[in-house]
This record gives structure tokens, sequence and C-alpha cells, in this order.
């Protein structure tokens, strides 16, 4: 099982930059990249000795508060299209200050759902659900349910359940038929003729059952060697021959 552990000042990255600039009153705008990237590891170290998983978030922001230092400490400075040079600080300090901004929105909203809590709810909710009975002309008696009429409705339930006469059963019925017993048939009915008809196997007794088991019983004995079968006439028909048994040397 995992636990998840949540600092109470820093939801994000973002948050724990804002922190250090507001605790240490530097200039949003003119970050000093070397201080906060310095803090900034400082913090992920801690977690790290705490064994606290540090989110994926935190690992990235870290990336990129280092490669802003190495770009400010290696002279060659990016240009735009004007041939204005490029601040390496300015994508990091446009995500700072739109979460500063959602920041400050997310908690007054969370002060007015406070308040808002702490209000009694208006409406009539019995009115509110005849309304919508009507509107969706649905037959619901639920704004007029009392604890008397859920007894009755249990109490029908209940009597049909007990007199309920169509519960299903299951039968087991033992067929008077086996393999051995079907493959000793069919070795005695063979023995007096060279090749039998497999129709004739079920004229002989047309039954499912019985049928089923002498099939299975020919299968076996054409396992074991002891007959063959040959395509025969008519549809799905064919010969049961009996295996001549080879003498001995």
């Amino acid at each position: 099982m995992s636990f998840e552990i949540k600092l109470p000042l820093f939801e994000g990255p973002f948050d724990l930059l804002l922190f250090f600039i507001e605790r240490d009153e530097l200039d949003i705008y003119d970050i000093p990249i070397s201080k906060i990237t310095h803090d900034f590891l400082d913090y992920l170290k801690h977690l790290e000795q705490m064994e606290i998983e540090v989110a994926s978030e935190f690992i990235l922001v870290a990336a990129t508060l280092m490669k802003i230092k190495s770009k400010l400490l290696i002279p060659r400075p990016e240009l735009d299209e004007n041939g204005e040079e490029i601040d390496p600080r300015e994508e990091l300090i446009r995500h700072l200050l739109e979460y500063k901004k959602y920041k400050s929105v997310i908690g007054e909203l969370t002060e007015m759902e406070a308040a808002r809590m702490t209000k009694e709810k208006r409406g009539n909710i019995a009115s509110e659900l005849k309304e919508l009975s009507k509107a969706e002309d649905v037959e619901s008696e639920i704004q007029d349910l009392d604890l008397y009429k859920i007894l009755k409705v249990f109490q029908r339930v209940m009597a049909r359940y007990a007199a309920r006469t169509d519960e299903t059963k299951h039968t087991v019925v033992q067929y008077p038929y086996t393999i051995d017993q079907q493959k000793n048939f069919v070795l005695d009915k063979i023995s007096f003729k060279k090749r039998i008809p497999f129709t004739e196997f079920i004229e002989y007794k047309p039954d499912k059952i019985f049928v089923i088991y002498t099939f299975l019983a020919i299968l076996e004995l054409l396992q074991l060697s002891l007959v063959t079968i040959k395509l025969g006439e008519g549809f799905n028909n064919f010969w049961v021959e009996k295996l001549e048994e080879i003498p001995a040397a």
C-alpha cells in the first residue's frame, strides 16, 4: 500500500518557487537564478532524505532551472527576430506570473465555497420531485413515500418469494451405456460381417444417447487400431470394418 504525503505549503514546484521569491522579497521579473536554483535543489534533497517520493514536475522544474543557470553562465546570448537579447528566464517568469494569478483566484473560490457550505439550501424538495415526475411523465410516488408503504411492499415481495413454485431444478440422469460396453457391442456386430454401415447401428436402436455412445466407441476402437472406417454410401454414412490381426513372426 502506498501513501501520498502532501506538504501544506507547496502544492507544486511553482508554489515552492513563489515561496522562495516572497520569503527573500525577490523581484519576480529579475529572478536570481543561481540562488533560487540552490534553494530549490536543497529542498528536493531534504525530501529525498525524508524518503518522500519527489514528483516528476519538481524534477522537471529543477532541470529547467539548471538549464537556465547554465545559459546565463555561458556568454552566448540568443537573439530574437528584432535582434534583441532573449532572457533565458522569460518563459519561467511567465509561468510563475500565470500560476500566481490562478493561485489567488483559487484562494478566493475556496473562501466562497466554505461560506456557501455554511448556508441552508433553498427550495422545496417534495414540490420539485412532483414537478420532475410531471415533466418526465413518470408515475412515481417517491414524494409520498413513508415507512408504512415500504413495509407493505416488502411483505408483498417476501410473500411472492415464499409462494414461488418455478424454482430451478437439476436432475442427473444415469445413462444405461458405457464406452466399454459399446466397444464390445461394435466388435461383436462386426465379427459376423466383414463390414457394417454406421446407419445399421442407428437402425438397431434409434436412440440419440445410444448412437452417441456407439460413435464414441468406434472412435476409440479406431484409435486402438482394432477397426477402420471407409467412406460409405448415402449422406453422412461410413463403413466400419474389423482389422485383421497380423500373426506374430
